[in-house]
């Protein structure tokens, strides 16, 4: 069964508890790693300088803390995290199907205006998850 590397777990824990209890299912069936959960000021002006975010500082929902939105990226042993947009979809699908069982509002960096159409975005995040409404 996967589980969270320390890693992970301490930037699991700087999110909103709704992100923690999701992905904390998540682990249970599909391999990931947390990648960013909070985020301070030097962190969130450095992701927008190398265009990893459309915001600067105070506006991202990874500035709140704790944090509304987390960054995760499926993971294969043997491999690491694994960056390729076919297999973070694949994981994003799997994602998004868990919070709707869990009753957990999220909106996906792939899928922004949650129409369903990935082809209609001019900025694509996909490992970014985050509270939706708030």
């Amino acid at each position: 069964m996967p589980k969270f590397s320390e890693q992970s777990l301490s930037k699991l824990e700087t999110c909103d508890y709704r992100l923690i209890q999701l992905f904390k299912e998540v682990i249970k069936r599909y391999d990931c790693a947390i990648v960013c959960g909070h985020r301070g000021e030097q962190d969130q002006n450095d992701a927008y300088d190398k265009g990893h975010s459309k915001l600067k500082f105070p506006k991202s929902k990874h500035n709140k803390f704790p944090s509304r939105a987390i960054d995760a990226a499926p993971y294969i042993p043997g491999k690491g995290i694994v960056w390729k947009a076919n297999q973070c979809y694949t994981f994003a699908g799997f994602v998004m199907g868990m919070a709707a069982s869990m009753g957990i509002p999220i909106r996906w960096g792939g899928d922004w205006d949650m129409d369903t159409d990935v082809n209609d975005q001019n900025f694509n995040d996909l490992v970014h998850f985050e509270i939706n409404g708030e």
